[in-house]
Formats: C-alpha cells, structure tokens, sequence
C-alpha cells in the first residue's frame, strides 16, 4: 500500500475504535434483528481498517497481476459455497464451515476480509443466512478473526518447518474453530449470564456450536489441503505467479 493507503487505514481505525470501543459496545452473531442498533453499529465500524486494507490489498494484487483474479474468484466461491452449507446441531443450533482458510494462505487474511464480507452480503439476502443488521458482527468472526488466525497459524508453522499440508490443514481447521469462538464471545458479551456473567455465557454458546463444530473444523481442514494439492497440480503457473511457492518455502 502506499503511504496515502496506509494513513488512511490507520485513521479509519482510529475512527472505529473511538466510537466502537464504548462501554456500551457490546456484541453478538448470526441472526436479522438479533443484535441491537448499537452492536450492528460498533461490529461494523470495527470491521472498517480490514476492509480497507482489503481493498487495497486486493487491487494491488490485480494491478500486479491479473491472472490473480482467477484464483481470487475461486477462493470467494469455495467460502460462499462451503459456508452455505448449514449442518443441524443436536444441540438445536445449526453450524457451517467457514472456508477463508484458503484464501488467507494463497493471499491474505485482508483479502479474505472483502470476499468474506461479499458471500455474507449475498448470503444475508438469498438465503436469509445471517442478516444485514448482524453484517458486521458476522463479517468481524468469519471474515476477519478466523482468516487472520489461519494466516498466522500457518506462517508461524512454516517457520518452524512443519509439513505444509499439516500446516495448511491446521490453519485451515482451526481459523474454522477460532471463527465461533469469536461467534461465542460475541453473543456472550450481548448476553452474559446472570450467573457467572460473560465468561459462563461464553461456555455455553461454546457448548452448544462444539458437537457439530469440531468435526466440520476437521473437514473443512482437510478439504482445504486436498484444494491446495490440486491447485499445485494443475494451477502451478498461477500459484508460483501469487507468491504462493515463494511463501511455501
């Protein structure tokens, strides 16, 4: 980004936080109409610098080259489409794969921040999937939290040598888990418990996502290495065009 970008980014967050940051800003998840008006208002604000500093991101990554577009499309489609999946909970909740794992290993997580909040957007008006009120609490736990812990999972892992497609597979599962964890303190914070508070609401939003969370995590890991080795496959040209063999390394 150049220095005009960057400043920009910088006071956008400066502007969030002045105005998200009050005491009243608490927060919550998923549901039209489940979050007050000031939630929607903090969550969103909060979620200005990283789209931004998406947008930026993303052109650049275009400008530089353009074939890059192909592989942005594809990443933005696996999140729409794995995270449209709704799986039944036994414990009367429903749960999803996220997919921006992928996308914050071939690019960034700032990238993934901008497609995360595009499938949320069609997602909230096609499918009645979430909702435009709930937009920024969503789009803060699925497109911002869970890829930029995946992004860093997976850098700190390859600095320590491990296997890359142990390390994408953990970043990829747990960027997923991390997701709903956000999700539940997110709902813990807008309704802590009368015993216990915040911290007990936390565990039992927690508990209600874990019986069908964990294993998705563990596909959705999976899915995401068995993505990876195609694209190494039959993409070569457009990954090692993104850096993506450089970063490997």
């Amino acid at each position: 980004m150049t220095h005009r970008e960057k400043l920009l980014v910088a006071l956008s967050g400066i502007f969030a936080l002045s105005f998200a940051a009050a005491p009243q800003a608490k927060a919550m998840h998923i549901m039209e109409g489940y979050l007050p008006g000031g939630f929607c208002i903090a969550w969103g604000l909060l979620c200005l610098p990283f789209l931004l500093a998406g947008f930026f991101s993303i052109r650049k990554t275009i400008q530089e080259n353009r074939k890059a577009l192909i592989l942005l499309a594809m990443s933005g489609a696996f999140i729409f489409v794995i995270s449209s999946l709704k799986i039944p909970s036994v414990t009367g909740s429903c749960s999803h794969m996220t997919g921006t794992g992928l996308g914050a290993i071939l690019f960034s997580p700032s990238c993934v921040s901008i497609l995360g909040i595009i499938v949320l957007l069609f997602q909230a008006i096609l499918l009645a999937h979430g909702g435009l009120t709930t937009l920024g609490a969503n789009t803060f736990s699925m497109a911002i939290a869970g890829p930029f812990l995946a992004w860093g999972l997976y850098a700190l892992l390859k600095r320590l040598k491990v296997n890359r497609r142990v390390s994408i597979f953990l970043a990829a599962a747990l960027g997923d888990l991390f997701t709903y964890c956000v999700t539940s303190l997110q709902l813990a914070l807008a309704y802590p418990s009368q015993e216990g508070g915040i911290a007990a609401s936390a565990v039992k939003f927690l508990g209600v996502f874990a019986p069908t969370q964990l294993p998705l995590a563990i596909i959705e890991g999976i899915l995401t290495v068995v993505i990876v080795i195609a694209l190494e496959s039959y993409a070569e040209p457009e990954l090692k065009l993104i850096g993506y063999y450089k970063e490997a390394k």
